[in-house]
């Protein structure tokens, strides 16, 4: 086991490496480099780009720049926004609980769902509820999330008046249940692409497991039917689920970024195209390696997770 975790750390370690070295490296290779901002700016004279690049560390070699990037990170100092001199630290830990917020609730809700809508298609395989739950999953894969969400604005906020259009709060900040009204639709719209996702695959596991002997066997001992559901069958079909939601997690924090947008919602998503408007690399950066540690983490727990539940897994220190 400890070898395991080990071998799956010194992966997740160099994987994170390579991501921070290629996401420095295209800030720098971008039109402009890190100082587009200025360097595009008529009224921003050569001296003072001079003094900007010293400021900021820009005058050395890339690779001095990056070491010094990258030890700063590990130790904390994220560096500071060109927009406000404001540190990068703050800026994204203030996001944060707000993006976590709508992930953890749009995958909960997700999973719940999904699982339920996917273990009753494959119970009632080839019937109607199959069909449309097939068709649906196909509707929702097909359309890019940003429509779902301005469809949504337009006919639940808009055109009904039952959810707010966007943002977090009322004006003047709320209490939970005004937090809660102002989270359902980003979180119904970020959730549908997954709930389409999960109930297909849900529905072909549970095929598969509803075939086995062992299921059989159970029905023969005159177990009843949902016993033989819930505890053969969904336990069985479950495993292969937790690598899925590992894998989708680049998918979540995708659609959480196009949601934010949408929705006006305060988290990393809006930050981003904030911050990439307006060129300020520091943040980018930092944004960037927030989501890679966030989806590298979310598949190392989902591997430990299957190495607890899957006996074919073997954890051996050998």
């Amino acid at each position: 086991m400890a070898r395991f975790l080990i071998n799956r750390l010194v992966q997740s370690a160099i994987l994170l490496l390579g991501v921070s070295i290629v996401g420095f490296a295209l800030m720098h290779l971008a039109p402009g480099g890190p100082l587009a901002v200025y360097t595009l700016n008529p009224t921003v004279t050569a001296q003072d780009i001079e003094r900007i690049k010293v400021l900021f560390g820009l005058d050395q070699p890339v690779y001095v720049q990056y070491l010094k990037w990258a030890g700063g990170l590990l130790s904390g100092n994220w560096g500071y926004s060109f927009f406000g001199g404001q540190q990068v630290r703050e800026i994204v830990l203030d996001r944060l609980p707000a993006t976590f917020l709508l992930m953890g609730t749009s995958l909960a809700l997700a999973l719940v769902i999904g699982v339920a809508i996917g273990t009753l298609a494959a119970v009632r395989r080839n019937s109607i509820f199959d069909y449309a739950t097939a068709i649906g999953a196909m509707i929702a894969l097909s359309l890019p999330t940003f429509w779902f969400g301005l469809l949504a604005i337009f006919f639940f906020a808009q055109t009904l008046g039952w959810f707010p259009a966007g943002s977090m709060t009322s004006t003047g900040g709320g209490g939970f249940l005004d937090r809660l009204h102002h989270l359902v639709l980003p979180v119904v719209v970020l959730a549908l692409v997954l709930v389409a996702q999960w109930s297909r695959y849900t529905r072909s596991s549970m095929l598969d497991i509803l075939d086995q002997d062992f299921v059989r066997t159970a029905r023969a001992k005159g177990l009843s039917s949902s016993r033989v559901l819930v505890n053969h069958g969904l336990r069985a079909a479950l495993v292969p689920l937790v690598a899925l939601a590992g894998l989708q997690l680049p998918l979540l924090v995708g659609g959480a970024l196009v949601t934010e947008t949408v929705f006006s919602w305060p988290g990393m998503g809006l930050l981003f195209i904030s911050a990439l408007s307006t060129r300020d690399y520091p943040v980018l950066m930092a944004i960037l390696m927030v989501g890679a540690v966030v989806v590298i983490l979310g598949n190392l727990l989902a591997d430990i997770i299957i190495a607890f539940v899957d006996p074919r897994v073997k954890l051996h220190d050998e």
